[in-house]
């Protein structure tokens, strides 16, 4: 809904952007790409780390959502994740179960793994680019399960949001993204 976008958006992804930008500057971070700094997430402070993973998963999820987008997606998209996961169901079944499991706050991904689609979860802010990633791989798409993206419109409903945030993905981002 308007109000929780405009809050997720304006309050907490803006707060993620002047905070990393504040540790870079205060710690002298000197990578020159967000690959290199994510490469050497684990060597960050918590400030830079859980700030840079905030802003840049709130970059992907914005990218990976659109309005009238959702269902079923056709093409490449319908072609990979059916080579994956058998049918879109089962994926649908096992991204939920993955945005579901995850204790907390963190996130629902599915990364291509050398050519393998995958998919997990990261708790707070971590992302599948992280050297500290427990799953790893280049992001297509990804939920932001933490209680401010739905509480004030599913309060603690995880189960619906996520059913209904299946109407919204941009499946031609996410084609740009498998490549």
């Amino acid at each position: 809904d308007a109000m929780t976008m405009d809050i997720h958006y304006n309050k907490h992804h803006s707060a993620y952007v002047k905070n990393v930008n504040d540790a870079i500057a205060a710690e002298n971070i000197s990578f020159s790409t967000e690959k290199d700094f994510f490469a050497n997430a684990s060597k960050l402070s918590a400030k830079a780390k859980n700030n840079g993973g905030g802003s840049w998963n709130h970059n992907f999820f914005w990218q990976v959502m659109a309005p009238s987008t959702g269902g079923a997606p056709a093409g490449k998209v319908a072609e990979a994740l059916n080579g994956a996961f058998s049918t879109f169901d089962k994926f649908k079944e096992q991204f939920t179960q993955a945005a579901m499991g995850r204790f907390g706050s963190g996130w629902a991904w599915v990364v291509n793994d050398n050519g393998k689609l995958k998919i997990g979860s990261t708790a707070n802010q971590d992302n599948p680019l992280m050297d500290s990633s427990e799953l790893k791989g280049t992001p297509i798409l990804a939920l932001d399960v933490w209680e401010h993206a739905y509480y004030l419109k599913y309060q603690n409903k995880r189960n619906e949001y996520v059913a209904n945030w299946f109407n919204v993905i941009n499946w031609d981002e996410v084609a740009k993204r498998l490549g």
